[in-house]
């Protein structure tokens, strides 16, 4: 076995191992500041989980940007719980935060919390998957989300004469939501090509892998497979793995995770729609010291390109790192 591809079974082992270990953390509230200091102005940020590396660079850009600010970033991880995120929000509320980044767990049933923030005249910027109400957030900064889907469907149709497609989806995120959108609008005008199954996985390696496992059963000639992001494409390739089907069905992705180009590059994975974390961590902060500040925000919703990466198209030097 090729050193590329025991560094991505590694990972998949470590990932699963790790799902015991959070199960013990979703009870513990986590502040992940390592500057706290009540005179210091405080922000806080609730993501939908931090089991995932993508939000922990997003955490890490922002946090970068509020200390060089003197401030302080209080982090909490709701570990995909919709009601432990509208009480973080609320807890990071009443402890005086002066503004909250948001990333949705549940992109419509998080309004209670927006809107508490909004009487509580605490300004909330949305990061990386929209929310149902913009009024109620300052400014969201994400992907372009529905153009990553389309990337994806855009080249499966230009290099293959058709198939049986499995989608693994998160509905409960936007983003989710429009990645799928997207390629399914793209895949719709091509008739050689059908959806024959598609799933739930909260974007979670733990859960994509036993779905892609039920998908195989039920339809073991799907020979193509559209997940919303990078940890349901690595459950679906460690699905296909076990199966001794891993080269025979093309898989598609979004972010851009070092472990699935390292895939790409080693010829197991199709193709990700590459986002950049560090960017959008960046502008989210930048865009809360504007508001801040009082001079408000140019643009209240600002979408970020991604980018197709290929097996053609990686080269060595970034398959290891974050854009």
């Amino acid at each position: 076995m090729r050193k590329r591809e025991r560094i991505f079974w590694l990972f998949v082992a470590v990932m699963l191992i790790g799902i015991f270990a959070e199960g013990l953390m979703r009870l513990v509230e986590t502040d992940y500041s390592a500057r706290q200091n009540e005179h210091r102005r405080k922000l806080g940020a609730v993501y939908m989980t931090l089991n995932n590396p993508f939000y922990e660079i997003i955490d890490e850009e922002i946090r970068t940007v509020v200390e060089n600010h003197g401030d302080v970033l209080i982090s909490r991880d709701p570990a995909l719980s919709v009601d432990r995120q509208i009480a973080e929000v609320k807890e990071l509320i009443e402890s005086g935060a002066e503004l909250i980044f948001v990333n949705p767990v549940d992109w419509q049933e998080m309004e209670p919390a927006l809107q508490m923030a909004y009487e509580a005249g605490v300004p909330v910027i949305a990061i990386d998957t929209s929310v149902q109400d913009d009024r109620l957030v300052a400014c969201t900064v994400v992907s372009d989300n529905y153009q990553a889907g389309v990337q994806c469907a855009e080249h499966l149709a230009a290099n293959s004469s058709g198939g049986k497609i499995a989608l693994l989806k998160h509905t409960e995120a936007r983003s989710g939501v429009d990645r799928i959108q997207g390629f399914r609008e793209v895949i719709a005008k091509h008739p050689e090509f059908i959806i024959v199954d598609e799933m739930e996985c909260l974007g979670q390696l733990e859960l994509a892998m036993p779905a892609m496992e039920e998908m195989l059963e039920r339809h073991p000639d799907i020979d193509i497979v559209m997940a919303l992001n990078d940890p349901a494409a690595m459950g679906a390739l460690a699905a296909l793995q076990s199966t001794g089907r891993l080269d025979e069905v093309r898989v598609y992705g979004v972010d851009g995770v070092p472990e699935t180009k390292e895939m790409i590059a080693a010829g197991h994975m199709t193709a990700t729609a590459e986002q950049s974390p560090r960017r959008i961590g960046r502008i989210a902060a930048e865009q809360a010291y504007h508001i801040l500040a009082g001079d408000g925000v140019e643009e209240s919703h600002i979408k970020l390109r991604t980018r197709l990466l290929t097996r053609e198209n990686i080269s060595p030097d970034e398959i290891e790192r974050w854009d």
